[in-house]
This record gives C-alpha cells, structure tokens and sequence, in this order.
C-alpha cells in the first residue's frame, strides 16, 4: 500500500482503503458537479463576460461553496461515507459559528 494512502487513514481515521478511495471519489464528483452547476448559476443570476468580478466572486462564495457542501453530502452518502463527511460538516459549521459570534 503506498505511504500517501496509510497517511490519509491516519489523519482522516479511517482503517480501509476502499473508505480512502471513496472519500477522495466524492471529493471528485463533487468538484466536478460544481464546474457544471456554476455556468446554471450565473444564467439564473444573469451574468456574462463584461460583469464584474466583484459582483461574480462574492456570488459564487455565497451560493457555490454551500451547494458544493451539498454535493459532498450527497455523494459521501452514495459512497458510503456519510459519517465520515457528517463529522467533517459539523466541524466546519462550529468553526463559522465562532467566526461570527
């Protein structure tokens, strides 16, 4: 097994291969949802080349990175994986909830 793999267990807590192989799948799958959902996005919100990337950038902050949040929900539950990417949510909302207290 190579070394990178038995590293991502640790950290990640895992004990299978397969479970990094389908936690790095969702990684993907979601990613690549996200670079067919944005172009819908900006359709819906009206956007073309000449707007600026002041008004593009905040929007995809606050409407892409949830929806990509989504999608490691979905595909980490299809691949087995939702506690792993449960824990992972709940992490991340506790550290925004201290940002904005």
């Amino acid at each position: 097994m190579p070394a990178w793999i038995d590293r991502l267990k640790v950290k990640w807590g895992i004990t299978s291969t397969w479970q990094v192989i389908a936690i790095l799948l969702t990684f993907s799958l979601a990613g690549l949802s996200i670079t067919r959902i944005r172009p819908i996005v900006w359709l819906l919100f009206g956007f073309t080349e000449e707007t600026s990337m002041w008004i593009k950038v905040p929007t995809y902050i606050l409407m892409i990175f949830p929806t990509y949040q989504v999608m490691l929900m979905i595909f980490g539950t299809l691949l087995g994986q939702f506690k792993f990417f449960w824990a992972k949510e709940k992490a991340m909302l506790k550290f925004f909830g201290r940002l904005f207290k």
